[in-house]
C-alpha cells in the first residue's frame, strides 16, 4: 500500500484547438520548495521545552500545515509552519536563556563571595607584636 504524501494525480488531457495548435502555457519559474511543517523540533519542544505550552502551541501548528500541505494549500502550509517555526524558537529562548543567565549570576556571585572571603580572611590572620597593645 502506498502511503506517500502527497499523491500525485494524473495531468487531465490538454484540451485541443479547433485548428489543432497546442495551447500556449506560460511558466513563470521552477516551482519552489515545499513548504516545511517542522513536525519533529515541535514533538521535542512539546516534550522537553513546554514552557508555558509554547511547544504545545508549535506542535499544533506543525500539525495544521502538514494537513494543509496534504491538502494541496501550499500557501496556508507555508503560513502554519511559519507560525510553527516561531512557537518553537519562543520555547527555545524561554526554556534556555533563563536557567543560562541564571548559572551566570551564580557563578560571578561566587567569584564575588570568594573574593570578599580572600580579603577578610587576610584581614582576621593578621598578627600583631607585642609593642602594638601599648
Amino acid at each position: 500500500m502506498d502511503t506517500s504524501f502527497p499523491r500525485e494525480d494524473p495531468r487531465p488531457p490538454t484540451p485541443r484547438k479547433a485548428d489543432g495548435a497546442a495551447p500556449t502555457a506560460l511558466t513563470l519559474g521552477a516551482p519552489g520548495p515545499p513548504p516545511r511543517d517542522h513536525l519533529i523540533w515541535s514533538v521535542f519542544s512539546t516534550l522537553y521545552l513546554n514552557l508555558c505550552c509554547l511547544g504545545l502551541l508549535a506542535l499544533a501548528y506543525s500539525v495544521k500545515a502538514r494537513d494543509q500541505k496534504v491538502a494541496g494549500d501550499l500557501e496556508a502550509a507555508r503560513r502554519f509552519g511559519s507560525k510553527a517555526k516561531c512557537y518553537n524558537i519562543l520555547a527555545a529562548m524561554w526554556t534556555l536563556v533563563p536557567p543560562l543567565l541564571l548559572l551566570g549570576l551564580v557563578v560571578t556571585g561566587a567569584l564575588h563571595l570568594a573574593r570578599l572571603a580572600k580579603d577578610s580572611a587576610a584581614f582576621f590572620s593578621t598578627k600583631f607584636d607585642n609593642g602594638d597593645y601599648d
